[in-house]
């Protein structure tokens, strides 16, 4: 489903130079399955996760990124998340004035008509946003305030997931979604991600903790280190990394 190749991709701040950020990383996600890419701090994780969404700001400079066969590089923002990606942010942002159910509904039918479907009715979606409120045990009256203002940090995770639930993605991003959130809220909102698992989905879930891979259990394990991947195995590569450390496990001196 998702193919990297060599990939190289540097940070092109407003000011200031330019500072190469992932160099040669490959990786493969196939369909149905998911991926866990843990590592240390200034690793490249987050590069990675904006490089695949096309934020701005951003620049690869050699390598290729195939999603279904089709270069992601290639794309704008609105039609890879057309085509199915979705990112969960570390940090949500707020948007003030807007409602969460206004902002999720205009996502959705934007995301529809890219596709050529009919929009959503006001009842459907209202059903569907229901039972997902539902799942993740969210308060309805949350759901009718501005996206993100004023929000715990539990909270906004919880409505990165809803968004998920509604949106129905076929390949998700997931970038710290434990960061904030205590155990109940974790059990929560893993919960939500495993109820999208499929063998039509994929998922790369970007973690610094072991913990959350207790709860949305992966495929495979694969450890970023300046911007490469240098490392991977099965589940048992992260419980190794919490035992031991990146340094003992990559056999850094």
């Amino acid at each position: 489903m998702l193919e990297l190749t060599n990939l190289h991709a540097r940070v092109v701040p407003e000011d200031g130079p330019s500072r190469e950020i992932l160099k040669g990383l490959s990786l493969s996600v196939p369909k149905g399955e998911v991926h866990a890419i843990m590592g240390p701090n200034g690793s490249g994780k987050s590069t990675l996760s904006y490089v695949l969404t096309g934020r701005g700001g951003y620049e690869v400079t050699e390598g290729a990124a195939l999603y279904e066969g089709e270069s992601l590089l290639s794309l704008p923002p609105e039609t890879r998340a057309a085509k199915g990606l979705f990112l969960s942010f570390q940090y949500p942002l707020e948007i003030a004035g807007v409602p969460v159910m206004t902002f999720v509904r205009a996502a959705m039918n934007a995301q529809r008509k890219a596709r050529g479907e009919a929009e959503v009715s006001a009842p459907d979606f209202l059903k569907l946003s229901r039972i997902a409120a539902q799942q993740l045990r969210i308060d309805p009256e949350m759901l009718k305030r501005p996206l993100n203002v004023g929000f715990s940090g539990g909270e906004k995770k919880r409505l990165e997931i809803y968004q998920m639930l509604m949106l129905q993605p076929r390949f998700m991003i997931l970038d710290e979604t434990d960061s904030g959130l205590d155990i109940d809220a974790l059990k929560v909102v893993a919960d939500g991600v495993n109820a999208l698992r499929g063998p039509d989905r994929s998922m790369l879930v970007i973690t610094h903790y072991q913990r959350l891979l207790d709860y949305i259990k992966p495929d495979r394990v694969h450890i970023l280190s300046a911007g490469r991947i240098v490392k991977s195995g099965g589940p048992e590569l992260a419980h190794e990394l919490e035992k031991s450390g990146y340094d003992t496990v990559m056999g850094t001196p």
